[in-house]
């Protein structure tokens, strides 16, 4: 008899990928805060652009993988 899993290996590994790509995504808006004077380091190019579109596609992925099914031949 067939054995029906609902995840295989390939899906631990996209989500495992996608998992970081969010931690890492998060990480990258993280900076100091700013509440003496005014630190232009807040509007940068990696805290608003990079950081959340690196997190958006974490968690698309993350979709991805829970759904993704092998081709069967």
């Amino acid at each position: 008899m067939k054995e029906n899993k609902s995840l295989s290996k390939i899906n631990f590994i996209i989500i495992c990928i996608s998992l970081a790509c969010i931690i890492v995504g998060f990480a990258l808006t993280y900076g100091e805060p700013t509440e003496l004077e005014f630190n232009p380091d807040v509007f940068s190019f990696r805290r608003i652009t990079v950081g959340p579109m690196l997190a958006l596609a974490g968690f698309v992925s993350m979709i991805f993988g829970i759904m993704y099914k092998k081709k069967e031949k």
